[in-house]
């Protein structure tokens, strides 16, 4: 029996240091909610997890693109819709002018009317969303995916001469009201297509965005999988290190107290 050496006491140490590191990891994990507290506990699951988050960012950023476009979509189509109603009248005045029992006073009147509602379609031309022309007939590129792929949004122009040559057109006589009712059905045939675009775009952009929803969810799934603990799982791992710990420390104190029976050799 030895005094100098207590080879007892250093295992009993030993094992009771790895039984409070396991305790304080799981101690950590358990108040985080994740399995990874830091880069040794998983080195390569946190680098996945890393990328996937970073991807579930720009998931976000092209989700907002996404349904800014939508947004910047429906405000055109709600403009368009009142043009539609106006291109509407002006093709009826246009028609009533040529009523044969109207006078030039009558005439007059109308194409006061007439005047009104095109200068009201031109007005509406120069509209714009958060400083973005909504009518000046530029594509605009939409960011649709986390690779920042984007989507050809086709312009819509309202300054073309289908709408804008409107302006200039008399039905103060009935010659006059013949050539502008064929100059308001051009313009409402180009105003039909231009709201079929919209609608394309509308169509394929929420379908966009449907897709980015999926996505995140997918990837959110994945990455729980990697990081978040299983809290069943890590209490059942804190029980027991937790009677590890107290066991270890037990067994330390008797440990220590071992070298004390030489004295009753020396007694």
């Amino acid at each position: 029996m030895v005094i100098n050496t207590n080879l007892s006491a250093q295992s009993s140490a030993s094992l009771l240091m790895q039984s409070s590191s396991q305790l304080s990891k799981s101690l950590a994990r358990l108040s985080s909610g994740s399995k990874i507290t830091s880069p040794a506990d998983d080195s390569a699951g946190l680098a996945v997890s890393m990328k996937l988050s970073a991807e579930m960012s720009r998931i976000d950023a092209a989700s907002n693109n996404v349904g800014n476009a939508i947004s910047f979509n429906q405000t055109q189509d709600g403009y368009l819709q009142k043009v539609s109603d106006a291109l509407s009248r002006m093709s009826e005045l246009s028609v009533l002018s040529q009523d044969v029992t109207k006078s030039d006073s009558d005439r007059g009147l109308y194409q006061q009317e007439f005047n009104t509602l095109a200068t009201y379609i031109n007005d509406v031309a120069t509209k714009d969303f958060n400083g973005v022309s909504l009518f000046n007939g530029g594509t605009l590129n939409v960011t649709v995916d986390s690779d920042a792929n984007t989507f050809p949004m086709s312009g819509i122009d309202l300054t073309a001469a289908a709408f804008s040559g409107l302006a200039s057109d008399s039905i103060g006589t009935t010659t006059g009201a013949i050539a502008a009712l064929t100059d308001v059905k051009t313009a409402i045939t180009q105003l039909a297509a231009d709201r079929a675009t919209i609608g394309a775009h509308i169509e394929s952009l929420t379908m966009d965005s449907d897709q980015l929803g999926t996505l995140k969810n997918n990837l959110s799934a994945a990455n729980s999988r990697i990081m978040d603990v299983d809290v069943a799982q890590e209490s059942t791992s804190y029980a027991k290190y937790n009677i590890l710990v107290q066991t270890g420390t037990a067994m330390l104190a008797q440990a220590n107290a071992l070298p004390q029976s030489v004295l009753k050799l020396l007694s």
